[in-house]
């Protein structure tokens, strides 16, 4: 009997520790944006997407933060963060919609690219993407692209340039793969992922070496969010020590650049 008591009561202590140390953590709400491959409409834990794994990351390196991903869209990312639903946006721009709504911008050391793809034929060459009058494009409704100055009115993409605009990345290579389009845009570490689940593509896509815009990846906080860009920082770079970083990006073509040095890199409008 003496036994079992003592049995019990070493559970119960290390029940209320292991408690103790989950309520200890602070939730960070990490915005769950549809970004293929960084997030997939419809993700498993057999094919996370890029975010998840980072987060996983993030999660494995530390106990002090425990972060989730919290699903919102495109439009509403913006004021759920204002609105405290979200306590960060990863793999962001300034540019993209931020610049009125206050936040801290903090450079993750991470660059994917924008490019124009086309159906690969006998004759077509790169000259086929300076000009992209009479193209009829296919692109991802809501993202902003640098060609049409970063305006993502619907109305305006589709009278100015021809556009065609979905909610598919799938769809708009399958458009100009099928002569639906003549040009899409998509990101490189997308072309790779494409073409890892449909290999039979391979040598049928024509990617242009001219790039929309440089994805200079970048993490934006709110002011009163529970953790902080020196805070984050610290996390992420034990994460990149450790090589998470390498095994997570790499694969899909996205350099890993030399992450930010000082207070300098942290910027709020």
């Amino acid at each position: 009997m003496h036994d079992f008591r003592v049995v019990l009561r070493l559970c119960l202590l290390s029940l209320l520790l292991s408690s103790g140390s989950l309520l200890a953590q602070q939730e960070v709400r990490v915005a769950q944006v549809e970004f293929p491959p960084y997030v997939f409409k419809h993700e498993t834990a057999q094919m996370p997407g890029l975010l998840a794994q980072l987060v996983e990351a993030l999660n494995g390196v530390q106990e002090d933060y425990h972060f989730v991903l919290v699903p919102t869209s495109l439009n509403r990312r913006f004021t759920d963060l204002q609105k405290g639903r979200l306590d960060l946006a990863v793999f962001e721009n300034p540019s993209w919609g931020w610049r009125n709504i206050a936040h801290t911008a903090w450079d993750m050391g991470l660059e994917d690219a924008e490019v124009f793809v086309a159906r690969a034929v006998p004759g077509r060459d790169q000259d086929y993407f300076d000009d992209l009058k009479d193209k009829r494009l296919a692109l991802f409704h809501g993202f902003h692209y640098a060609f049409a100055d970063f305006n993502s009115d619907p109305a305006y993409l589709a009278s100015t340039f021809n556009a065609s605009l979905s909610h598919s990345h799938d769809g708009n290579l399958l458009m100009a793969l099928n002569d639906r389009a003549d040009i899409a845009l998509v990101t490189r570490s997308y072309i790779r992922d494409f073409l890892r689940r449909y290999p039979d593509y391979q040598g049928q896509l024509l990617v242009s070496e001219r790039v929309d815009q440089r994805y200079r990846h970048q993490l934006l906080l709110r002011p009163d969010s529970p953790i902080q860009a020196e805070q984050f920082a610290l996390i992420y770079d034990k994460v990149r020590e450790r090589g998470d970083l390498a095994r997570i990006f790499t694969p899909y073509q996205i350099e890993l650049t030399p992450l930010p040095l000082s207070k300098a890199a942290y910027s709020t409008p």
